[in-house]
């Protein structure tokens, strides 16, 4: 991805088929200059020259280690990176890139010194970079292999990959922003951790191996012109005092940059993962974590989701009577919605100012956190379910109102419930100390609803008043009013659940006494 990186940094300017020449190198290094600074010309990190019918852009990281204020590297050794680049009538830009490396430092970090090597064989890749777009309309890349290796004084990491590819493209958004797709593969992943605490004397080697991992991602809305042009003001701003005389401009594109995207979602796949370990194998024929999130928006969503199949663990470690009831299957989907960070976003731009210390005051932050929590932004458990062969449990809920007596529901379905009451009814008979359990589960079920498929279904709501339902009884009512007359206007609606209730009350009011929603 640095490659790639570099590229969307540097190929700023339209090509139209311009003749490849000293002229157009100079004109090259010239459109950079707005990007990384003219000092990272004149410093040799960024170096641009003409290599046959196309321009070669070389970037020296060691170079740019040197300039470095805080020296505390030991060693650097990092070979540069060199992109070829050709224009094309269109405007747009070919390019290629070697990007195999063997590189190697070490740095005095707060374990002591530190020490990273790594390598990529046989890295190549080539696209073409669309200006307009500030984005790759079309790539791709491939690795022949990767190894990885970091050491301090307690850890110690050995990571290595066999061969790799990835794509990716994007087109126009209809916001004017960019819409991308990037996909990855990486085959036989291997990762040695080894954690060795003298002190401690904690010795715990793990292994983490999947014969291929995935990654897809997709974006909608990606604000890439305004972000480079975020970027170029940056550089061009990079004196303070600059800085504050300039700040209604650095708003202006602040605002331009809005929303930074509409939406970017992304899931990392592993086959048959399987950590080893000095107590046994834990492992999943299938796992895969995702992720998505709006932009800045007055209704986002924030969702993260986490799968697995075949699920196995080191079965010496549990008790023989709970194999039956562990999961083989897990599905989670959990998030937040009506997420104001528009809003927000534009108060504080407006807001903040460079020659105050701080740019926002106090107030302002408190007052911007109370309107935030005035739009009852929601926790949310989408649909999730944890199984086996005998049960299966599926729950799903929401809760604002995030003080120390949450506005809360959730649903819970049970089937296999009377499978789960024999596996502990029996496990009773060699271990009477989980008799206790039995008869909890019973009283749970005696407030069950029987779906028509036979399942049992809990409806749990609790209130801001403190009341607990469950299928519509009430379990604990409301909690006795309180004579807030002294808090009028502050504590009722601010939706912040530990406003002044502890110290206009003289501590007394503990606002936590209300039933809490537990697992």
């Amino acid at each position: 991805m640095l490659p790639v990186a570099l590229t969307a940094l540097l190929l700023s300017a339209p090509a139209f088929g311009q003749t490849v020449d000293s002229q157009g190198a100079k004109q090259l290094s010239d459109d950079l200059s707005r990007y990384v600074g003219k000092q990272a010309l004149d410093k040799g990190i960024l170096k641009v020259s003409v290599e046959g019918n196309a321009y070669k852009i070389v970037f020296d990281f060691k170079a740019l280690a040197g300039t470095f204020p805080d020296q505390k590297l030991m060693k650097f050794d990092f070979a540069p990176y060199a992109l070829l680049v050709k224009p094309r009538s269109d405007g747009s830009w070919d390019v290629s890139m070697d990007f195999s490396q063997s590189a190697s430092f070490e740095f005095n970090g707060p374990e002591g010194l530190q020490s990273t090597q790594f390598s990529i064989k046989d890295g190549k890749g080539s696209g073409v970079y669309d200006p307009k777009l500030a984005a790759f309309t079309s790539g791709a890349s491939s690795i022949a292999s990767m190894t990885m290796a970091s050491k301090d004084a307690k850890q110690q990491i050995d990571m290595s990959a066999g061969a790799g590819t990835a794509t990716l493209s994007a087109t126009k958004a209809a916001n004017g922003g960019v819409d991308f797709t990037t996909s990855q593969k990486i085959s036989s992943f291997v990762e040695a951790i080894k954690y060795n605490d003298p002190k401690s004397g904690l010795n715990f080697p793990v292994t983490i191996k999947s014969p291929e991992l995935s990654v897809e991602a997709s974006g909608k809305g990606v604000q890439t012109k305004p972000l480079l042009d975020l970027l170029a003001f940056a550089v061009a701003n990079e004196d303070e005092k600059t800085l504050k005389a300039n700040q209604a401009q650095l708003k202006s594109l602040l605002l331009a940059a809005l929303p930074v995207w509409e939406r970017i979602d992304g899931t990392y796949s592993f086959k048959d993962f399987a950590v080893d370990s000095p107590i046994g194998t834990f492992g999943a024929t299938q796992l895969s974590a995702a992720f998505g999130t709006d932009g800045v928006s007055q209704n986002g969503k924030i969702s993260y989701g986490i799968k697995a199949s075949g699920l196995t663990v080191p079965q010496q470690l549990l008790p023989s009577w709970s194999v039956a009831l562990l999961p083989t299957d897990i599905d989670l989907n959990f998030g937040g919605a009506n997420i104001d960070l528009d809003s927000m976003a534009k108060k504080a731009i407006e807001a903040f100012d460079l020659n105050h210390k701080p740019p926002l005051s106090t107030e302002f932050g408190d007052q911007l956190k109370a309107d935030f929590l005035a739009k009852t932004p929601k926790v949310v458990i989408d649909h999730s379910t944890v199984k086996n062969k005998d049960m299966e449990i599926a729950l799903e809920g929401e809760m604002t109102s995030f003080g120390q007596k949450p506005d809360a529901s959730l649903t819970v379905d049970v089937a296999g419930f009377d499978k789960i009451m024999a596996h502990l009814q029996e496990a009773a008979k060699a271990q009477p100390e989980i008799g206790q359990y039995v008869p909890v589960a019973l009283m749970a079920k005696g407030f069950a609803k029987t779906l028509p498929d036979g399942k049992l279904e809990w409806v749990i709501n609790t209130k801001a008043d403190g009341s607990v339902a469950v299928n519509g009884v009430v379990l604990k009512p409301a909690d006795p009013a309180v004579d807030d007359s002294v808090n009028d206007g502050n504590g009722a609606d601010d939706g912040n659940g530990d406003d002044n209730g502890g110290s206009d009350n003289g501590g007394n009011d503990n606002g936590g006494s209300g039933a809490k929603l537990n697992p």
